[in-house]
């Protein structure tokens, strides 16, 4: 599991790498638009792929730090049981989820790969580099969200920036 916990914290610098080139790039796109009169055909459409990509990357290290949306009122003030029920529950329902949106990611990506669509822009880019993104970052919250419910049903509730 160390190996896969260090697996996803690189994901997740690369991720904020890939958020920090699409600042850069929607910030050279506005200047070379409103100060040079010289917009560009690559910035904003590479800079969505950065986006999606380092968001999807993102989500199991979100996931394992606890640095989701999560609602804590009423979790909080439960009893050990019940809150790691909760917690189990929660977990696996984003297992399920992954589960479904890494298979119909996959089918997405593979019928974009064969049928070779494009973004249809001036750089007509391939669809599938960016529809790639569902399947790999789904694949690897599903690993993440089971060893948290494999965590949870231990007993194991991490708070928020906590993980072993």
């Amino acid at each position: 599991m160390h190996v896969f916990a260090r697996f996803v914290t690189a994901l997740a610098l690369v991720a904020a790498v890939l958020f920090v080139l699409a600042g850069v790039m929607l910030t050279y796109e506005v200047m070379a638009r409103y100060f040079f009169v010289r917009p560009t055909i690559w910035a904003a459409e590479l800079s969505q792929f950065c986006l999606i990509w380092g968001s999807l990357i993102a989500a199991p290290w979100c996931l394992r730090e606890r640095r989701h949306i999560r609602i804590t009122a009423v979790i909080s003030g439960l009893p050990s049981g019940p809150r790691i029920g909760a917690d189990v529950f929660a977990m696996a329902v984003v297992a399920v989820f992954s589960a479904v949106v890494l298979v119909y990611g996959y089918e997405i990506f593979h019928d974009s790969f064969m049928r070779g669509r494009t973004t249809g822009t001036m750089l007509d880019m391939p669809m599938w580099y960016v529809e790639l993104s569902l399947p790999f970052g789904f694949a690897v919250l599903l690993v993440q969200s089971v060893i948290e419910v494999w965590r949870a049903a231990q007993g194991h509730i991490a708070a928020e920036g906590e993980h072993e």
